[in-house]
């Protein structure tokens, strides 16, 4: 076994009081045990399992919604030149899809731009802008969806050259307070109860507003609930409340998608058919953002919007070139930052940077370097003038955003989230950054446990993953942010033939524990010196479907010697 896994530490939750009654009638009783770790009541286990759209609250209680209605009616009715600005991510790219859709369906021809990521940078820059306003020429009204929040003195600028602006999105509000725009739509600005929502969501809800007020004929919202299942499971956001709602009929409508770029990514990924939101997030959220990684973030929107079947077969072959170069840069930029760390790898932080490191993936790289090293991690992409933008990635314990103000002084800026965040840093000044990472753990965290662990959910038997076990699990569904896929754990298994090994380093097992043989797939774990069997495993559970026959799928995360080898024969 590999010395990661001997540190990884297994921690079996314990099972609140009571959940015996919040089994299901006619399902397993393991289903109370995960429904009552995840927080949920015997009032709300029926609205957990089955969520419907009628629940869906009303979307004029976000503030400033009713304003953003009332400037776009506006345009629609006076056919102003209204322009869409969004991020170049999977968000922003779906919301701009989203509301571009809604529009057109109003009669309006709207514009959309996107910026670059490595020439014009996040949000309302000024390079982006300078380029919005020659590209789409002045518009009446800009409406940013996925950025806007903090840009304050863009959006001044904006209204002194006669241009209105609404935001619709879902950042922190920033230290100068609201900009002066006509409607800021953002739940987190204004602390509404659906803060949890992707920018995606909150462009749905001014969709909904609009619809609402004034319905198109023919048009349905529930027509572009595939786009903000895709957008909310790839920014990662709580798949709680209404975010599970809509992801979990989002998923059902895009299996039939009416959009050809959507069925032909399914098509090109092999994951036609019943969908999951780890076949989003693995899948298809990768390869629409890669398109923005390199620079081509308007290749994503083109490919959700084509009408065209044979157009969007095209985009979805681009799509996966792009996200094949963006595969080599990762490998490339992670194989250079694991020979720099031979010097450091006792120190509790990563801080590894180059010049010929492409900004667009560095983020990827740094949530690689923290699984496998279990440690915070920075990667910095330094351009021609020694400016780096970087990337950091952190573990449970250590807030990064604790960390960039306790470095300030070593930074140009830097923010985000606690567990994963970025920031800009003169070359020269990167040494004592690290240095100054070092201590902030080091004084922080002091004795503080911070090793690798491992929760498992339940312990379970083989044998009781049947068919039956799967239809009621999957009720479950979707897995995200806030309900987390569950992780279980059987003892005592043993091989019934060696382990085959796949492409990547995968591997195909065949366990037995008792008279129960299950096939098993093993991501990656090629890579470990695996112990003699019996085993200890944790493991996660999908559908398999293959050929039109559906199994159980066991993915493994974990294995170790087995703590009962007595009890194997």
């Amino acid at each position: 076994m590999s010395q990661k896994e001997k540190q990884v530490q297994w921690i079996i939750r314990e099972a609140p009081k009571g959940w015996e009654n919040l089994v299901p009638e006619g399902m397993p009783r393991i289903l109370g045990r995960l429904l009552a770790q995840r927080g949920i009541g015997e009032e709300d286990v029926e609205r957990f399992l089955r969520p419907r759209l009628a629940e869906l609250t009303d979307p004029f209680e976000i503030p400033e919604i009713d304003l953003a209605v009332e400037r776009v009616f506006n345009a629609i009715d006076n056919d102003e030149h209204v322009c869409i600005y969004g991020d170049y991510d999977v968000d922003g790219v779906s919301s701009i899809a989203v509301l571009r859709t809604t529009l057109e369906a109003y009669g309006l021809k709207p514009y959309s731009f996107i910026p670059r990521r490595s020439s014009e940078g996040y949000g309302l820059s000024g390079g982006g802008l300078e380029r919005c306003l020659v590209e789409c020429g002045k518009p009446d009204l800009l409406v940013a969806v996925d950025c806007g929040t903090v840009s304050n003195e863009a959006i001044a600028d904006l209204k002194i050259k006669g241009v209105d602006t609404v935001v619709v999105d879902h950042h922190e509000i920033g230290p100068d307070g609201r900009p002066d725009c006509v409607a800021l739509v953002n739940p987190k600005a204004s602390r509404d109860p659906r803060e949890y929502l992707c920018a995606a969501g909150v462009v749905f809800k001014l969709v909904h507003a609009l619809l609402k007020q004034r319905p198109i004929e023919g048009f349905d919202l529930k027509s572009v609930l595939d786009l903000v299942a895709v957008a909310t499971i790839s920014d990662i956001v709580p798949l709680i409340a209404e975010n599970r709602l809509l992801v979990r009929h989002g998923l059902r409508i895009l299996e039939n998608s009416s959009r050809p770029g959507l069925r032909a990514l399914l098509k090109l990924t092999g994951t036609e058919g019943r969908l999951s939101s780890a076949d989003i997030g693995f899948r298809i959220g990768p390869r629409l953002n890669a398109a923005g990684r390199m620079d081509r973030p308007e290749q994503a929107l083109a490919t959700l919007m084509t009408g065209c079947d044979i157009e969007a077969t095209d985009l979805a072959d681009e799509l996966e070139n792009f996200n094949k170069s963006r595969q080599q840069l990762e490998q490339a930029i992670f194989a250079e930052a694991l020979a720099m760390l031979k010097e450091s790898e006792n120190d509790p932080v990563i801080v590894v940077g180059s010049r010929s490191w492409h900004a667009g993936v560095v983020g990827i790289v740094a949530s690689r370097l923290m699984r496998m090293y279990h440690k915070p991690v920075f990667v910095i992409s330094i351009d021609e003038n020694g400016v780096g933008k970087g990337s950091g990635r952190s573990i449970t314990g250590i807030s990064l955003v604790e960390a960039i103000g306790a470095c300030r002084d070593d930074l140009i800026s830097g923010g985000g989230h606690h567990m994963a965040a970025g920031l800009s840093i003169h070359e020269d000044s990167v040494d004592a950054f690290r240095e100054g990472f070092i201590n902030f753990v080091k004084e922080t965290c002091g004795q503080k446990d911070l090793s690798a662990k491992v929760h498992v959910d339940a312990e379970v038997n083989l044998g009781d993953l049947s068919l039956d076990f799967l239809a009621s699990y999957e009720l479950l569904q979707p897995f995200g942010s806030c309900n987390p896929q569950p992780i279980f754990m059987a003892r005592n298994v043993w091989l019934t033939e060696p382990p085959r090994r796949l492409k990547n380093n995968h591997l195909r097992l065949f366990l037995r524990q008792g008279y129960d043989e299950r096939d098993a797939i093993f991501f990656g774990g090629g890579a470990n010196e695996l112990p003699d069997p019996p085993w200890d495993i944790t493991f996660t559970v999908d559908r398999n479907v293959f050929r039109g026959r559906v199994s159980v799928q066991i993915s493994l995360q974990n294995v170790r010697a087995s703590s009962s080898q007595d009890e194997g024969l």
